[in-house]
């Protein structure tokens, strides 16, 4: 049996705002179950992702159209009625109306599903006036605007001026693109049954077309490509791992850096792919023997505790791909603008800092460390790069690169790479 598309909609808003499962986690259950047709899926995940992407304009639109704050389960259904006739044009209004009362008469009292639909038809009849009044609100609170916590606005605001800040807030709400990395130990060049673009930030790069194509390819599935984003391959670039070598990956799942590395030395050596998660670990194995790497060994180990884990074993290369506050991704990962609390970014940069003298330990002289994150935060960054090399001496920071999504087209990373001085 079919599921109605708004209903899931509903459904997985209410589960997001119960629970700390991620947006995209509960969307590939939903989708996984195969109630939805295809133009379903599509509306679901348009609803989802569109009302966490404008939570604050749509709580605005709903305070023009309520006297008094209707109950969390109607504001919901009210606010993906509104998303409807405001944001998705091909829509016909009175389907945004009639499916929203429809959805309420179903979870709500008969007065609040009549509130629901006064408010919708109201909102059809002042269209105008209300996106003139939202439009307002770009310049006295573009947090407002372009629903982002106001705390993360003047955080951006602060550290890199007025139109950064704008900026980055308006690339967090373009829905993202797809890319592949070719892997070269089972291609060259660009796959050859999907549409697909070169892109200029990085030669093993190529930005999907038709994304929902990607999966059904036999390009895909016999593993010559994998989906990531360019930035990501700035950090194995800088570690510059060569064939023959004992390389260590601390935070490694789900896998797309440690299989770069593996490509990049020719799928000749070895790699000891470290997490604190075993489930997420599985992953990495799947990942490696859909790409065909072979030179991969996990261990579940918790990073900052890799003296109990590999005994003093000493590596010619070390990566470091921090857990972080994610600042980087937020168009990528739509909800996670609600889920960070600016205290996270401290505690986080003091996480790396341990991550990072752990790793330290086992970096032999002469080798390099490569500390990264998918933050824009300065904390995270240079100031914890900056304060591991004054801890550590015997290391020399040798390059830093970063990228602003805005400017460069692509994720926000941060990679400094250090090398140990040689004995």
């Amino acid at each position: 049996m079919e599921a109605n598309p708004r209903e899931s909609a509903y459904d997985l808003l209410r589960r997001w705002r119960r629970s700390k499962v991620f947006a995209d986690e509960l969307l590939d259950e939903e989708l996984s179950q195969g109630r939805l047709s295809p133009p379903d899926r599509g509306l679901v995940t348009e609803l989802f992702y569109g009302w966490l992407r404008q939570r604050l304009a749509l709580e605005f639109l709903t305070g023009q159209l309520a006297s008094h704050p209707p109950r969390a389960p109607v504001a919901l259904i009210l606010q993906l009625g509104l998303y409807q006739i405001f944001y998705l044009e091909k829509i016909p209004a009175h389907a945004a109306v009639n499916e929203s009362v429809a959805l309420a008469k179903r979870h709500a009292s008969a007065a609040e599903a009549g509130f629901v639909n006064a408010a919708l038809r109201r909102a059809l009849t002042e269209r105008e006036a209300l996106s003139a009044r939202l439009a307002a609100v770009r310049k006295t609170e573009p947090w407002t605007w372009f629903s982002h916590p106001r705390w993360l606005f003047e955080r951006w605001r602060k550290e890199r001026g007025l139109e950064a800040a704008l900026a980055l807030c308006e690339w967090d709400n373009m829905p993202p693109e797809t890319y592949l990395r070719t892997n070269t130990l089972k291609a060259a060049g660009q796959p050859p049954d999907l549409a697909v673009e070169r892109v200029a930030f990085h030669p093993l790069a190529w930005k999907v077309v038709r994304p929902a194509e990607v999966f059904r390819t036999k390009s895909w599935a016999s593993g010559a490509y994998y989906v990531q984003d360019p930035s990501t391959l700035l950090a194995v670039d800088a570690l510059d791992p060569q064939p023959g070598e004992q390389v260590l990956d601390v935070c490694s799942a789900p896998g797309g850096k440690t299989t770069y590395i593996a490509a990049k030395m020719q799928d000749r050596g070895r790699i000891v792919a470290a997490d604190s998660s075993s489930s997420r670990l599985r992953l990495v194995g799947e990942n490696c023997r859909r790409l065909g790497v072979t030179i991969v060994a996990t261990i579940a180990c918790e990073g900052t505790h890799l003296e109990q884990c590999l005994r003093g074993n000493g590596f010619d290369r070390v990566l470091v791909d921090a857990p972080c506050s994610n600042t980087g991704v937020l168009r990528r990962r739509v909800d996670l603008r609600w889920r960070i609390e600016e205290k996270e970014i401290a505690r986080l940069a003091a996480l790396q800092g341990r991550l990072l003298g752990a790793a330290a330990a086992f970096t032999k002289p002469g080798g390099v460390l490569v500390y990264s994150t998918c933050s824009l935060e300065p904390e995270e960054n240079g100031r914890v790069a900056d304060a591991f090399a004054r801890g550590h001496p015997e290391f020399l920071l040798e390059t830093t690169r970063s990228t602003f999504p805005p400017k460069d087209g692509v994720d926000g990373a941060f990679v400094a790479r250090f090398r140990r001085r040689a004995v």
